[in-house]
């Protein structure tokens, strides 16, 4: 059987109480005392269910979600999940707090960042921006014992614990694949939009899209990116001129979350409309893939990734394990065949 504390406490000749400060690490224990209690802990082999001994004590998990305040859907959808996760918070032991910075603004996401670890929380989960002064600000928060989550776009040169979102090299290959399939060894150009490439993930769905097109699809001749912010006006008037200086146009990638955009510049010219494969099911491009205006969705759940990230801060705090295979998070393709 495994040791407890009632072993420890009869070993060592001290009462429950003792044991329990000297495990948590409080005052008012002698040094002698402790010395024997640790002795006691040591021979033992007593190892300690931390997550246990936190649910039993009902602690609450302080836990900060800086997340961009970008005027996109699918933005919108990760904060409505969060949300969600306040509100189950009781449930959950979870103290949740929202800050909200610019997207694409590393400066604003460190002074974020930087008042974060101010605070010392149980956890942070942040979406990441491609930034050294980003990786610096989230290193020092894990060298003071916080653990931190990447969610969406990664980082992974710094010290985050975890990253909880899709694997966007694998997002942009099947991206490359299946425009490539749609168009049937067609030769001409295609047209590829992007939030910023200031983000990891936007770089990695490129890089994904370049390589399987440059490989399987060599009649295919990819543009140079057009980038929307993930800003519904600014991805239209993008997409409109790739539209007007290309008027063959065969297809274009979204491979950001500016998709309100894109489906206002394609309605504005049903004439020229291309292939489109993009990112993010929402309300838009659901009714865009029921309309024929998009040919293909790949979506991340926004609500699997911010459970991932709850559970596994808890975990981290805890000093448990995580179960990897519930942290996977899946890349769903639909077509308008599909649509859940």
């Amino acid at each position: 059987m495994r040791p407890t504390v009632h072993d420890i406490a009869d070993q060592a000749g001290v009462s429950l109480a003792t044991v329990d400060r000297v495990l948590n690490r409080r005052p008012g224990v002698r040094a002698a005392t402790r010395a024997r209690v640790e002795a006691a802990i040591e021979s033992l082999g007593y190892v300690r269910d931390l997550a246990a001994a936190n649910l039993a004590k009902g602690r609450v998990y302080p836990l900060v979600f800086i997340l961009p305040s970008s005027d996109n859907s699918f933005m919108h959808g990760l904060h409505d999940e969060v949300r969600h996760a306040i509100a189950r918070s009781p449930t959950e032991r979870t103290d949740i707090r929202i800050v909200e910075v610019p997207a694409f603004d590393p400066a604003s996401l460190v002074a974020a960042l930087r008042q974060a670890q101010a605070e010392q929380p149980a956890g942070i989960a942040l979406v990441a921006v491609e930034d050294d002064g980003v990786r610096e600000a989230i290193d020092a928060i894990c060298a003071e014992g916080i653990p931190v989550i990447t969610l969406v776009s990664d980082l992974p040169g710094s010290r985050r614990a975890h990253y909880a979102g899709v694997d966007n090299i694998a997002a942009g290959r099947t991206a490359g694949g299946l425009l490539g399939r749609f168009l049937h060894g067609r030769k001409g150009q295609v047209g590829v939009l992007a939030g910023s490439m200031l983000v990891r993930d936007h770089r990695e769905r490129l890089e994904g899209f370049t390589a399987v097109i440059a490989a399987d699809h060599p009649a295919l001749t990819i543009l140079p990116v057009r980038e929307g912010r993930d800003e519904p006006e600014v991805a239209r008037a993008a997409v409109s001129r790739l539209m007007e200086e290309h008027s063959d146009l065969l297809g274009i990638y979204s491979l950001g979350a500016g998709n309100r955009g894109l489906i206002a510049a394609l309605k504005a010219r049903p004439e020229a409309k291309p292939t489109v494969i993009a990112h993010e099911l929402t309300a838009f491009t659901r009714a865009a893939l029921s309309d024929g205006l998009i040919d293909a969705v790949l979506n991340q759940d926004a609500g699997h990734e911010i459970r991932s990230a709850i559970r596994v801060l808890k975990a981290k705090a805890d000093g448990v394990p995580v179960i990897a295979a519930q942290e996977r998070i899946r890349i769903d393709i639909f077509l308008k065949d599909n649509l859940p």
